[in-house]
This record gives C-alpha cells, sequence and structure tokens, in this order.
C-alpha cells in the first residue's frame, strides 16, 4: 500500500529543524543535572509537545520532582510547584477571595487572588497524597483549562502543562486517582531505580562539584508552534486503524479482544488511549527526523498510554498480572501495520 503521510506544505522541514535543534539544546541543559532515565526524559518531552499532562510514578528519592523542576527551567515558563498533603484545600490551588478595602472611600468588595494553578508549568507533587476533593479541583483545571469563581471564569495561560508525580498506592497515606480522573493524563510514565554505574554519577555529582545551573533554552511561543506543526503531521489510515484496535482490543466484552482479557481485565481503554498514542507516535517521529508515523511509534508509547487506563482485576492480581504484563500480551496479539513506516 503506498504511503500517503509525506507532507509537502513549505515550512515544514524548517520547522521540524527548529524543534530538533530545541530538543537538542534541552536535553543538553538536563544532562547537567540528571543522570540517565533517558526513555523518561523522552516521554515527558512528548507529553510537552503534543499538549497532554503527565503523570509520573516512582518510590521517593527517584529524583522525579528534580526532573520536573528541571525541564520547567530549560523553558523559561512560568513556574509553580503545589506539595500535595492530606490537609490541602481547593482553594489553595485555584485561589481564594478575600475582602480588600478601598483607601480612599472605604468602601469593602471581594478580590480574587489567584492560586499557583496560574503559571505555565505546574508540578504537583505527591498528587496521591491529598483527598479526592482537592484531586478534583487541579484535574478540572487541567481538562478545562480555566478556573471558576464567583461565576467568573479565568483563563489559564498557554502553554499549560501539568507534571503529576505519585508514590505507589502500596505505601501508607496515599489516595488513589479515580480510573475517570486518571484519563486526563496523556501518559503514566514509571520511573525506576537507575543501574549501579549511573548511581555513581549520582553519588558523585551530588556530593562533590558546586551544582550547575540550568539555563533557558526555549520560549513559550517556540513550544506552541511547535504544537502547531504535531497537528499538521498527518498519520495514514493503517496507523489510526492500528492505535484503535490496540484500544478495542483492551477492552473486555469488545469482539476484538483476546480470551486473556476477559480473564484480567476489568475495564479497558478509553478513546482518549487512542488519540493520544497517535499525537504521541507524530510526536516521536519528529524527534527521529521523520514526517511520517510507524507501527513502532505506536507500539513504543502504548505502555505509559494504556497502564493508567486499563483496569485489572482480582484474578489477575492473584496470578500477578500487571497492567505492563496485559499491554506486551496485547501487542503481540494485535497485528501492527505493515506500511506507513
Amino acid at each position: 500500500m503506498e504511503d500517503v503521510t509525506q507532507v509537502e506544505e513549505p515550512g515544514i522541514q524548517k520547522s521540524l529543524d527548529a524543534m530538533l535543534d530545541s530538543q537538542k539544546r534541552i536535553l543538553q541543559e538536563l544532562r547537567k543535572v540528571i543522570v540517565g532515565q533517558d526513555e523518561v526524559i523522552e516521554q515527558v518531552m512528548i507529553s510537552l509537545y503534543v499538549g497532554g499532562h503527565c503523570l509520573i510514578t516512582g518510590f521517593p528519592g527517584l529524583a522525579k520532582t528534580l526532573l520536573i523542576r528541571s525541564i520547567s527551567q530549560t523553558l523559561g515558563l512560568g513556574f509553580k510547584r503545589i506539595q500535595f498533603t492530606p490537609d490541602l484545600m481547593p482553594t489553595d490551588i485555584t485561589g481564594t477571595e478575600i475582602i480588600e478595602e478601598d483607601p480612599d472611600t472605604g468602601r469593602r468588595r471581594l478580590e480574587f487572588v489567584k492560586g499557583p494553578i496560574f503559571a505555565n508549568v505546574i508540578l504537583a507533587d505527591e498528587i496521591n497524597r491529598t483527598p479526592p476533593k482537592t484531586q478534583a479541583a487541579l484535574l478540572e483545571a487541567m481538562q478545562e483549562r480555566e478556573v471558576t469563581a464567583r461565576g467568573i471564569t479565568y483563563k489559564l495561560d498557554a502553554p499549560f502543562f501539568v507534571l503529576a508525580t505519585q508514590n505507589p498506592i502500596e505505601l501508607e497515606g496515599t489516595y488513589p486517582l479515580p480510573e475517570a480522573q486518571l484519563d486526563r493524563f496523556m501518559f503514566n510514565i514509571v520511573i525506576d531505580y537507575l543501574p549501579a554505574d549511573q548511581e555513581v554519577q549520582v553519588v558523585q555529582q551530588t556530593t562533590g562539584e558546586v551544582p550547575k545551573t540550568i539555563e533557558r533554552v526555549v520560549s513559550g511561543e517556540e513550544i506552541l508552534n511547535y504544537q502547531e506543526l504535531v497537528k499538521k503531521i498527518p498519520a495514514n489510515e493503517e496507523i489510526l486503524n492500528y492505535a484503535v484496535r490496540l484500544t478495542g482490543a483492551s477492552r473486555p466484552g469488545d469482539d476484538s479482544a483476546p480470551d486473556f482479557i476477559g480473564e484480567w481485565v476489568r475495564y479497558g481503554a478509553s478513546l482518549r488511549a487512542s488519540q493520544f498514542m497517535v499525537l504521541g507516535g507524530k510526536v516521536r517521529a519528529l524527534l527521529q527526523g521523520r514526517l511520517t508515523v510507524s507501527g513502532e511509534d505506536i507500539r513504543a508509547l502504548a505502555k505509559p498510554v494504556l497502564r493508567h487506563r486499563i483496569l485489572t482485576n482480582f484474578h489477575a492480581e492473584s496470578e500477578g498480572i500487571t497492567t505492563d504484563d496485559v499491554i506486551e500480551k496485547l501487542l503481540e496479539s494485535v497485528s501492527a501495520p505493515q506500511s506507513g513506516l
């Protein structure tokens, strides 16, 4: 089948070259303080270029916060960190109203004071340490990209990017995010312990010389331009069908679902999974200098897109089957496209 995804529009190649140059400079800055975690960094950058939000899961002490703070510094965007605690209130995130008195007239009026959500890059640290009511305040702002107070709507500045960290739910004092709210995150990225040699580098770097300063190398306007570039890159019908087939096959009761899905899965992935796999695949192709999306781009992003959208049941848990195990078997069961590479 002939590939119809070639992009002929003038200026596309120029925009791609600029994007690749920006990505190179961002990585150079991140390497001043971040050791290893190449796949994690790539996936965070993909979600940024798409305009999606990102959830990073890992045990304490794995530099999740350092990574997110460092990325925001390279972008030169407004950055706020929200430390989620059991006593955090929704107004601590969105903002609150205070009574202000006019010094000339003595009249009092309510004034809305914007909360930390009014920034370009939000670090929602340990989001599963706070109760669902407060989690919802952040997640609603993520979805609508606006905050409403006393009937007045306040738009959030673009680009708007939430990077949330969470500790594994097995740890004490955590409140698991509901599935409907998890679905608003493009990726759930798992960050793991470093290999021994890289851990040695970290220890040497953090106990010796003065920490290096990260410089701003990309502007918010450039990020918005790259997000527009992503939308201009088409994916052929086989790639779209592949993403939809992967998502559909994850749903128990679907005609295309393999037997193990009915055995191990309680709920399958939503439509957003297909959308994010295709959008992420476009960015992955661009970052590799390609203007066409391949089946491998979809496969490479299946785990971060699907792992928080597929809910396993008791049978899977009793057999020690994880969501990642289900996704691996799903990738083996659903045939990849032969063209569009």
